[in-house]
């Protein structure tokens, strides 16, 4: 097994720093890696911008995280704050909330919930010039009530300390504070009024603006269960079909580029095109590493990884770590089962061997030789193996000898 591993390494160097079975110079190595980097840039490029091609759960639901906090919130004011962000500060050249969650369909695949392009309508509806005068009415009064709230704190550090000197009986000309502290208690109690006054008239205008027809009906969508749970639902299943539908679109670019990349490569080394087989060879490989990654990618966040979390959640609870010892265990598994799939099928050396020699190639290389070479010119391997039944010489990884017919299979093993 190790042998074969260095066998496979070994010709996978050999393929990446030879031209015809002569290595590269250094200048021209250097050139291929600089080569290699910048292609590799772009494909990861190529892979970000092709996988935000489907809008994303948050661009087909926008209006889930907003719908979710309100719900969940328990203050007083909660109906306030809703409303209150359907009143942006800044209003010019600004778009409705509609076409602003419709851009996401802009030159992407996917659709945005009608549920929120409802929840939009409404908030457009609140969104008009009586509105927002009303909430720049409340934060001019709520500036204001900060404005006082900052300067009794300032009054407040300075009242303990002239309490204090009035009962040591220090001058009032020797204080270094600025009022007196009957002053100082008559400014809190005035601004204390002021405060109270100004905290209730913001009372009374939010009280206005949640009054108001388009308000109300906003406040009665947003409080429909039926309504929440057919987003949540959808927005759950969007989150988990995402990073599958990432992964197809990342591999509808790649797949096109790993074939014609093997195919130059085969039909360069058929050929004797040494630096297009070179070439063709980085690109493949080049091409082959982003589409590892985004599958361990996949791996980790995907549908399989949600199913897991489920599975494992439903049966140990909080044990969530359980998750990394089944990937610990599952990884390896799928591994082995990948290279055993590739080894019998993809890169059988019995169903190698056959194609190669009836084209009179290399067994080894698949270099074209004379017919009876028994060295391969190009790599060195040897092409034949002893028959163990007729003692002639019969080719290797070949099941049957050419002479007497006899079984070769335990001794190509």
């Amino acid at each position: 097994m190790f042998a074969r591993i260095r066998r496979i390494l070994s010709q996978f160097f050999s393929n990446s720093r030879t031209i015809n079975n002569e290595p590269l110079n250094k200048v021209s190595l250097i050139v291929i890696i600089i080569v290699d980097i910048f292609i590799l840039i772009n494909v990861f490029t190529g892979l970000d911008d092709i996988s935000r091609w489907h809008i994303s759960p948050t661009e087909a639901y926008p209006c889930y995280s907003e719908w979710q906090n309100y719900r969940a919130k328990t203050t007083k004011d909660k109906d306030y704050e809703i409303v209150r962000l359907s009143l942006p500060s800044y209003t010019n050249n600004q778009l409705s909330f509609r076409r602003n969650y419709q851009q996401a369909e802009a030159g992407h695949l996917g659709k945005v919930s009608q549920t929120c392009l409802q929840y939009a309508d409404y908030k457009d509806k609140i969104n008009n010039p009586e509105k927002q005068q009303i909430i720049r009415t409340i934060d001019q009064k709520q500036a204001k009530i900060s404005r006082l709230q900052q300067t009794n704190s300032t009054i407040k550090s300075q009242y303990d300390s002239t309490l204090l000197e009035k009962i040591a009986g220090q001058r009032r000309e020797q204080s270094i504070n600025q009022v007196s502290a009957e002053k100082a208690k008559q400014a809190l109690e005035e601004n204390n009024r002021q405060i109270s006054t100004l905290q209730q008239e913001n009372s009374t205008l939010k009280n206005e603006l949640l009054g108001k027809p388009e308000s109300i009906s906003f406040i009665a969508f947003l409080k429909d269960d039926n309504r929440f749970q057919e987003v949540d639902k959808g927005y759950q299943q969007a989150s988990f079909w995402y990073p599958s539908i990432q992964l197809g679109f990342q591999s509808l670019f790649l797949l096109p580029l790993i074939l014609i990349a093997l195919s130059v490569h085969k039909f360069a080394q058929r050929r004797g095109y040494g630096l297009v087989s070179l070439i063709s060879w980085h690109l493949l490989v080049i091409f082959f590493i982003p589409l590892i990654v985004k599958v361990f990618e996949f791996l980790q966040i995907g549908a399989i990884f949600k199913f897991l979390f489920d599975i494992i959640s439903a049966l140990f609870g909080g044990l969530l770590f359980l998750i990394n010892y089944v990937y610990i265990l599952l990884i390896p598994v799928i591994g082995f089962g990948i290279i055993q799939f590739f080894q019998k099928f993809v890169f059988n050396a019995k169903v190698q061997a056959a194609s190669r020699v009836q084209k009179s190639r290399c067994v080894n290389c698949a270099k074209k030789i004379r017919h009876l070479d028994t060295y391969c010119p190009h790599c060195g391997y040897y092409q034949y193996i002893e028959c163990q039944n007729c003692h002639n010489l019969t080719y290797k990884h070949l099941s049957y000898c050419k002479h007497c017919g006899t079984s070769q299979v335990s001794s190509n093993l």
